[in-house]
């Protein structure tokens, strides 16, 4: 029943979406099937993970029934072990050590996520790309591109990119994915991508050629997100709040923000002016962000983010 994923390079990524489609598989109980010839939606692709619906059936071609975790020492296999093994169905997670080539093998689809300069040292193993012919190959590397990919591999292996972020730990997470080839399987592979990174988050997909701007965007965006979140809470404790107190209310905030800007019909310039009445303090705070540049410094964080994000995973140059 269902495929073999391989988790080629099983570092913290690989740990949260491994994590994170075992909890959607545990999600909605024992496995059973549809009556009456009907089938539940498929995974939605701008649902929140902690509220995926999930379609379990006994033999699902779409969701994985076997788990292999790849990582190159020892002391990493027994930390990866220790981390899988409270997880609902964790103990069940075989990890190979230093055997890459045994382990995409045994795979129908192979998740990439190893270090970006490492990949190539990866994908040229002696045995690897005929241990990956006729297989999906999904690659969550920042900056190395689907041609790099392809030219590491045959040409019978579908190379797919995909770019989550750090929340998917939580299950809230932000993944772009490439547009799949034209192929046979084209619909079979659209809903295995579907399931896996739907159960982390939200998953969109992207031509290629946003991807940088995504890694800027949403992969760097956590971190621009709480630089804005912790200057919140300096000008609480500054005003009196005690700190704790402070990060609850600023996080909770944007967090309330976000959840309302990511409705059907809204807008951020719609929330921001159901809040600023004339004369009042929401109207004196923003004039006192427009005077520091606020606007145009985020922007042009995203601008040179993209542009780094540009020469990640490429050549060095001499």
């Amino acid at each position: 029943m269902g495929y073999t994923l391989c988790i080629l390079g099983c570092g913290t990524m690989g740990i949260a979406i491994t994590s994170g489609v075992l909890a959607s598989l545990d999600s909605q109980g024992p496995l059973h099937r549809l009556g009456s010839g009907q089938r539940q939606p498929k995974w939605d692709s701008h649902t929140p993970g902690t509220s995926t619906p999930v379609n379990i059936a006994e033999s699902d071609p779409t969701l994985p029934s076997r788990f292999i975790a790849c990582v190159k020492r020892e002391e990493t296999a027994r930390r990866l072990r220790e981390t899988f093994q409270p997880l609902v169905g964790g103990e069940s997670i075989e990890i190979f050590v230093d055997q890459n080539v045994a382990a995409v093998q045994q795979s129908d689809v192979v998740l990439l996520c190893c270090k970006p300069q490492v990949a190539h040292v990866i994908l040229n193993e002696h045995g690897i790309k005929q241990a990956l012919a006729g297989k999906l190959l999904i690659s969550i590397l920042a900056g190395v591109t689907i041609v790099q990919l392809s030219n590491w591999v045959l040409s019978s292996t579908t190379v797919i990119r995909a770019m989550p972020n750090t929340a998917c730990r939580i299950r809230e997470g932000m993944t772009v994915v490439s547009a799949l080839p034209h192929s046979d399987t084209e619909g079979l592979n659209e809903m295995i991508i579907l399931q896996i990174f739907s159960s982390i988050g939200r998953c969109r997909f992207l031509e290629e050629k946003h991807f940088d701007a995504c890694t800027a965007l949403s992969g760097s965006g956590p971190a621009f997100a709480c630089i804005f979140l912790e200057a919140m809470v300096d000008g609480g404790v500054m005003m009196g709040l005690p700190r704790a107190e402070a990060l609850e209310l600023a996080a909770q905030t944007l967090q309330g923000a976000a959840r309302m800007a990511l409705q059907p019909g809204a807008h951020p310039a719609q929330i921001k002016d159901s809040v600023t009445t004339p004369g009042g303090c929401t109207i004196a705070g923003l004039l006192a962000l427009e005077d520091g540049r606020v606007r145009s410094t985020i922007a042009r964080a995203i601008q040179v983010a993209t542009e780094r994000a540009s020469e990640l995973g490429q050549p060095a140059a001499k």
